[in-house]
């Protein structure tokens, strides 16, 4: 929230919302995941998809020995309110790493990749994010950029303001928690979705109970096994940007598409050797009208929801991100998919997934 914006009270938020539903003419609408599915297949579309869950084929593995990139699509997220920052601790380590001064907090989408100059120097635990992009990056939700709130749809200003803070909560609680990223099970932000996207409660226990190809946590959190990794130090390194617009039905259409840069190593104690695992994620919530639409005070809908991830695993569905080492790198079958440069941010989640056809698992041109 900038200086001098007054924060509305969650009591007044709740009174408002349970007066505008009372007031309503019709009966509001229950959000219908089911109703909003499209078909699998990216290429296939003619125009803005609106889904509640969509999946792209498998995710690829590597073929130069690399690091290993899968691409799924999916729609679906959490919320819950989390310390702004960095991320606290997960076991021992080094910090953020990088020498240069950060970069200013990304407000467009930019015209071209970052520069590939350090891409030589191998991450350590001292910097693990040293030979990477990511050594500019912010730390935590310092990475990403909010919009400056106006008055949309059936929002004030001040109820777009808070909107806009919950967003970037959210992506904290899936994406940064500490404790989900030990694969903890995320209850907070459960408990923060609209209880009335069945559909996507549904997919939620599903998915934390017995993951599998349909049904996988990973389309909506950053979770590893804590038997077999640990984050090194206490800092995940982002870069994104928060953009809203006027929905459907008055709603609120809030967009967010951030990456997200894991420094991991092995959990046994005494390992030294540091990869990185990087995950972009593009999620669109819809910050409903209670006059229009079912919805629990200070919950959201999911619109749609895409995620690249890279060197997190590719054909292996165990609902965790698992990173390969140099000798499974070394052991790695090639792969049949494009390569990629999952620090660039020039090209559209969408033009991504297309060109990523039906090919199996894809090669990331660096880590």
């Amino acid at each position: 929230m900038s200086k001098g914006e007054e924060s509305i009270p969650d009591e007044e938020w709740e009174r408002f919302l349970r007066e505008a539903k009372a007031g309503a003419k019709g009966a509001p609408e229950e959000p219908s995941a089911r109703a909003r599915m499209v078909t699998r297949r990216l290429r296939e579309e003619t125009g803005r998809p609106e889904p509640w869950r969509s999946h792209q084929p498998a995710r690829r593995q590597g073929g130069k020995g690399w690091y290993v990139i899968g691409l799924l699509v999916a729609v679906v997220l959490l919320v819950v309110a989390l310390d702004p920052g960095r991320v606290v601790g997960w076991f021992g380590g080094g910090g953020g790493g990088g020498e240069n001064a950060p970069l200013a907090v990304e407000s467009e989408r930019p015209d071209q990749p970052p520069s590939a100059e350090a891409a030589a120097q191998p991450p350590t635990l001292e910097q693990p994010f040293r030979g990477s992009p990511a050594a500019q990056w912010g730390d935590g939700t310092a990475g990403i950029g909010l919009p400056e709130a106006r008055a949309t749809g059936w929002m004030s200003k001040g109820q777009v303001v808070q909107a806009l803070e919950k967003t970037r909560d959210f992506l904290a609680a899936s994406s940064l928690d500490p404790g989900v990223l030990r694969g903890e099970r995320p209850r907070k932000a459960i408990a923060l979705i609209n209880p009335h996207q069945q559909d996507v409660q549904d997919y939620l226990a599903t998915s934390l109970r017995a993951p599998s190809r349909e049904n996988d946590p990973l389309l909506l959190f950053s979770r590893f096994e804590k038997t077999k990794v640990r984050l090194v130090g206490d800092v995940v390194k982002t870069r994104g940007r928060i953009t809203y617009r006027e929905g459907k039905r008055g709603a609120v259409e809030v967009t967010t598409d951030v990456t997200y840069v894991y420094p991991v190593v092995r959990a046994a104690a005494g390992s030294d050797e540091v990869a990185r695992t990087i995950v972009r994620r593009e999620v669109v919530m819809s910050w409903d009208d209670p006059a229009k639409v079912v919805v629990e005070p200070g919950t959201f809908s999911f619109v749609s929801y895409k995620v690249d991830t890279t060197n997190g695993g590719c054909d292996t569905f165990t609902g965790y991100l698992t990173p390969e080492f140099n000798a499974e790198r070394a052991a790695s079958r090639p792969g049949d998919g494009p390569e990629v440069d999952p620090y660039d941010r020039s090209t559209s989640m969408d033009t991504r997934m297309r060109e990523a056809g039906d090919a199996g698992c894809g090669t990331a041109t660096r880590s």
